[in-house]
């Protein structure tokens, strides 16, 4: 007789594993069309609870930490830990032990704490968002002498001693801002940069986006775009945003590498700067209503829920499973409208 695995059920079910395991122990919710699908492959292999056992590599129980910015701070990361939470009751019932660590998102010497009390637990793997990149090298360094499998999300920074990158192209997205602007920009416009509320010199998923921005417009034959890059803390920023529009008000655009566009949407608002293009990055409250009023004109969405649920994936497939893990996933570049956000939201 096959030994049929959760894996192979889930498959012929199209369902998760976490769902086969509610159905098989009797535990938790499960939809009346998932107990159904479970139920009927269930019945046509004549499953025995005790064969799945014998399918996984071995009976050790595995220490997952994720190393993350503080929601509470950064509205950003809260998807992040719904990512978690998700991952948590999908795995728990394996042995898998998933635990967060929080740092504060602009704070390098909380990021560095943090991690040292990780590394002191010594866990078997560790999924970390790389915001610091200096001191992300020197801890990564750390973790490998210790035998402890490093993945990484959301901060695509090339760094050896890593196993597994998940999140977007940083500098395509960059493009891709670039080429939604210019669709709705006149020729040779003023465009912003703004970077806000973190050190620019050590955050490589800035960096990457302004590359992607800039090279955009560098390709263009014939053009003489004015592009202007502002490093702002989110304390300062409207006091910066009204120097950039005293000094000119020929600023046709701008573009915020981070999620707290909604902080300049606000400032446009309230200056009745209609005729500025605005684009940005994720589906924080805030940005989502901007988006609706046409303050801003798109959101770039990173998907963070899914890039720490499919990290913390590959890390319990591949210890649970022997299942080998990509160096790297690339999640596609959602582009975000007042016309299609609903459906968006509707996830």
């Amino acid at each position: 007789m096959k030994k049929y695995t959760i894996k192979n059920i889930a498959e012929l079910a199209g369902v998760s594993k976490g769902t086969v395991d509610r159905v098989i122990h009797k535990r938790g919710k499960v939809s009346a069309i998932a107990l159904e699908k479970v139920t009927a492959v269930l019945n046509e292999i004549d499953y025995k609870p005790n064969l799945l056992a014998r399918s996984l590599k071995n009976t050790k129980n595995y220490h997952i930490c994720v190393v993350l910015p503080d929601y509470n701070k950064d509205a950003f990361w809260l998807p992040c830990y719904e990512g978690i939470v998700e991952a948590v009751n999908e795995f728990g019932s394996f042995g898998v032990f998933i635990e967060p660590f929080f740092f504060h998102p602009n704070n390098v010497d909380s990021f560095v704490e943090i991690n040292n009390k990780v590394l002191a637990l010594s866990p078997d793997a560790v999924l970390l968002a790389p915001l610091f990149y200096k001191e992300t090298v020197d801890i990564i360094n750390k973790y490998a002498l210790k035998n402890i499998i490093v993945s990484k999300f959301n901060n695509q920074l090339e760094i050896e001693n890593t196993k597994n990158f998940v999140g977007q192209d940083l500098f395509k997205s960059g493009r891709i801002a670039a080429g939604l602007l210019k669709m709705i920009i006149k020729k040779n416009a003023t465009i912003d940069i703004i970077h806000v509320d973190e050190d620019f010199n050590n955050s490589i998923h800035m960096q990457e986006k302004e590359k992607g921005f800039r090279n955009y417009f560098s390709e263009i034959k014939n053009s003489d775009y004015k592009i202007v890059t502002h490093n702002s803390k989110q304390s300062d920023l409207a006091n910066n945003l009204d120097s950039i529009f005293s000094a000119s008000f020929y600023s046709d655009a701008i573009f915020v590498t981070t999620s707290k566009v909604y902080e300049v949407a606000e400032f446009i608002k309230s200056k009745n700067l209609s005729n500025v293009k605005l684009i940005g990055y994720d589906l924080l409250e805030e940005n989502i209503q901007y988006l609706k009023d046409d303050i801003i004109h798109f959101l770039i969405h990173q998907n963070p829920k899914k890039q720490v649920y499919l990290g913390l994936t590959y890390l319990v497939e591949f210890f649970l499973f022997n299942k080998e893990i990509p160096s790297k996933s690339l999640l596609p570049i959602d582009i975000i409208t007042s016309e299609n956000i609903e459906t968006y939201l509707e996830d």
